[in-house]
């Protein structure tokens, strides 16, 4: 089996063994009459390797500089990493104060004790009606507190507790139950969760008189929740399928799947 190597490998090669010539005679001193013959024959092959003129100590520091600067720019970009990351919290931090305040100015803290918590994770087998805030026991909450947003609107309760974070359960989970009143005529009902995200009451008596657009409200019944939290409008007015009570679709003001502040309602008082 023949070995051969092509032209431009020899060429390289060549070019090689010259500089190492040039670097040995340079290294000899400049009286050296064989230093200036070989420079000349290497000219050519030094235009390309000039990298190797100043000798092999150049050489070497050439290298060593190239591994430093690849160093430094493997700093660098960790360091810019690192900076684009805090700058995307601090955003993130601003944001959220941000939106804190304007919720607290229109919170009804006068009339309830309120803890303000951030919703940080969604429970992805709810459906979207369950989430988790960044509260909990250490900060006085306990399971079946209201929990709020700005203005007085009922969104849920409290369904499970932790050290530092809470479960909550919207009202429109298809598991919730509220008393209700409809404010104009004083009908009573039970506002639930049904499929999905949406609300309904039911239960309202025959002779009540509701129309679309009356405002629901929770009653304080049963001591549970405060009264007059808002819970939302009534919608389509129809019959149950007993045909015994009224019922109609609610609708609330709040969009569920944009929440990001709510309040928690730690100690409140019915009239």
């Amino acid at each position: 089996m023949k070995f051969s190597l092509s032209k431009k490998t020899w060429k390289f090669i060549f070019a090689i063994i010259l500089l190492i010539i040039v670097i040995l005679v340079s290294s000899r001193g400049a009286d050296n009459p064989a230093k200036g013959f070989m420079l000349t024959i290497a000219s050519p092959f030094m235009k390309t390797f000039r990298i190797f003129s100043g000798g092999a100590a150049g050489f070497f520091d050439f290298l060593g500089s190239i591994g430093d600067l690849k160093r430094e720019n493997e700093e660098l970009t960790r360091e810019n990493q690192g900076l684009l990351a805090e700058n995307a919290r601090l955003k993130d931090t601003e944001k959220e104060n941000e939106i804190l305040r304007g919720e607290m100015k229109l919170a009804p803290r006068e009339k309830y004790d309120l803890e303000a918590s951030f919703i940080i994770a969604q429970d992805p087998g709810s459906r979207g009606n369950r989430f988790l805030i960044d509260k909990g026991k250490n900060s006085g909450i306990s399971e079946n507190m209201p929990v709020i947003v700005s203005g007085g609107i009922l969104v849920g309760k409290v369904s499970e507790v932790f050290s530092d974070t809470s479960r909550i359960s919207l009202i429109t989970d298809q598991g919730s139950a509220v008393n209700a009143e409809v404010i104009d005529s004083g009908a009573k009902g039970i506002a639930k969760g049904t499929f999905g995200l949406s609300l309904m009451v039911d239960m309202i008596s025959q002779t009540d008189v509701i129309k679309e657009g009356d405002e629901v409200i929770t009653s304080g019944l049963g001591k549970e929740l405060p009264r007059g939290l808002l819970i939302g409008k009534i919608g389509k007015i129809d019959q149950s399928q007993d045909k015994l009570f009224q019922q109609a679709t609610i609708l609330n003001p709040v969009d569920f799947l944009d929440l990001r502040v709510v309040f928690v309602v730690k100690k409140f008082g019915n009239p």
